[in-house]
C-alpha cells in the first residue's frame, strides 16, 4: 500500500516540478540577478520541496511556499556573497577599484538596478511587477503582510527609478522589470 501513496506523491511532485521549474529559475535570477545561479537554486529549493512533500503538497498554497523557498535560498546566497566580498575587500584594502561611469544613472540597466536593491524590496517588485503576483500573494511567498508588501514595493519601484534616472511611470518600469530576464521563461 504504501508504494501507491509513493506513486501518486512522485507524480504529483513530478507535475509540480515540470510546471513550475521555469517560474522558480526565473524568480532565482531575478533575485540574485546570476543567470548560472539561477538554475542551481531552482533546482535546490525543487529537491527540499521534495523532501518536505508531504507538507507541501497539502499546504494552501504550495507555489507561494515554493516561492518562499526560493526567495530564501536566494537570500542565503547573496548574504554569503557578500561576506565573501567583505572579506576580500579586507584583504585587498590597498587596492583601488574604480567603477566607469559610476554617475551616470542612464547606462544601469534594469538588472543591473535590481541588484542594487535591498532584498526585501528586490523581491517584492519582482514577484508584484515581474511575476504579477497580487500584495497578498506576494505576502504568502515572502511570509511578510500584505502592508510590507505595499511600502517595500513602492519604496523599491521609487528606487529603481532613481537608480534607472528616469521619471517613467511605474507601468514603464514594470515592463522593463518583467522584460529584464531576456526571456528567461523555458
Amino acid at each position: 500500500m504504501g508504494t501507491v501513496v509513493d506513486d501518486v506523491a512522485s507524480v504529483e511532485f513530478h507535475d509540480f516540478f515540470e510546471r513550475h521549474y521555469a517560474e522558480l529559475a526565473r524568480l532565482a535570477h531575478l533575485l540574485t540577478g546570476e543567470a548560472d545561479a539561477a538554475d542551481d537554486l531552482a533546482a535546490d529549493a525543487l529537491l527540499a520541496l521534495w523532501h518536505r512533500w508531504d507538507r507541501v503538497r497539502s499546504a494552501d498554497h504550495p507555489v507561494a511556499y515554493a516561492r518562499g523557498v526560493v526567495a530564501n535560498l536566494a537570500r542565503t546566497r547573496i548574504r554569503s556573497a557578500v561576506r565573501e566580498r567583505r572579506r576580500i575587500t579586507l584583504f585587498w584594502s590597498q587596492r583601488e577599484e574604480k567603477t566607469e561611469n559610476p554617475d551616470i544613472p542612464g547606462m544601469v540597466d534594469v538588472q543591473d538596478a535590481l541588484r542594487r536593491l535591498p532584498f526585501r524590496k528586490r523581491a517584492c517588485v519582482v514577484l508584484r511587477h515581474a511575476f504579477d503576483l497580487s500584495e497578498k500573494d506576494t505576502a504568502l511567498a515572502l511570509g511578510v503582510s500584505v502592508g510590507t508588501v505595499k511600502s517595500q514595493t513602492s519604496k523599491g519601484m521609487a528606487e529603481l527609478q532613481r537608480l534607472l534616472g528616469t521619471q517613467a511611470p511605474p507601468r514603464q518600469i514594470h515592463r522593463a522589470v518583467s522584460g529584464a530576464t531576456g526571456g528567461r521563461d523555458r
